[in-house]
């Protein structure tokens, strides 16, 4: 037996609007880099379920562009570990070359970085890993667009307070195990993959198996 009994409609019926957002009047390059991505995972109209079930999640991405030099005003967009790591990563910006090590297992590509910052789905859509779905779903969508994906996995991003520690720990390797399952490998504390890697395609072999 299936999971999808158990979910408000079939998973298959689930589709992904990604969108760009920027300022109205930020309208040269300059203005709006990192460019800032939101996916929205719903349930198409054709799909079965329940008008307060449609929506299945969000994921937020960055796409920060390695061919410039990076300032404090990115850090908005990116974060602080997500400069500190192009800074270690990107050796040469006028050419957004990567540290050898790193760039030997990225195929060739627009040198171009998504950060996956946060992905969320709805109480009623959790537990059956569909997060690593829509998550590698999203990245393959942007396989032209960039070479590469980030995403840094701490326990700091899921504590709320002091006592959550042991929830904050757990949430991180759940994630991290997530991640992985679908291609990411950990490089210098973050875990990175290859927009081309086959991983983002076959995690899909399952969900077909099963709905």
């Amino acid at each position: 037996m299936t999971r999808a009994r158990e979910l408000p409609a079939n998973p298959m019926s689930i589709s992904l609007a990604i969108t760009h957002r920027r300022l109205w009047w930020q309208t040269d390059d300059d203005d709006h880099m990192p460019e800032r991505w939101d996916v929205s995972a719903d349930v198409g109209e054709l799909g079965a379920c329940p008008d307060n079930h449609r929506h299945v999640g969000d994921i937020e991405l960055v796409i920060a562009d390695l061919r410039r030099e990076r300032n404090l005003l990115d850090s908005a967009e990116l974060g602080e570990w997500a400069l500190e790591f192009i800074a270690d990563t990107v050796i040469d910006p006028a050419r957004g070359r990567l540290q050898p090590e790193l760039d030997a297992r990225i195929s060739e590509g627009v040198a171009r970085m998504v950060i996956l910052r946060d992905i969320e789905l709805t109480e009623a859509w959790r537990g059956h890993g569909l997060g690593a779905l829509l998550v590698a779903g999203a990245l393959r969508s942007l396989a032209r667009a960039a070479r590469l994906a980030a995403c840094r996995v701490s326990p700091v991003d899921f504590r709320n307070a002091p006592e959550d520690s042991v929830a904050a720990e757990l949430a991180s390797v759940r994630l991290a195990a997530m991640l992985e399952k679908i291609g990411f490998l950990q490089w210098n504390g973050v875990h990175v993959i290859d927009l081309r890697d086959p991983a983002l395609l076959d995690v899909r072999l399952d969900a077909l198996d099963r709905w």
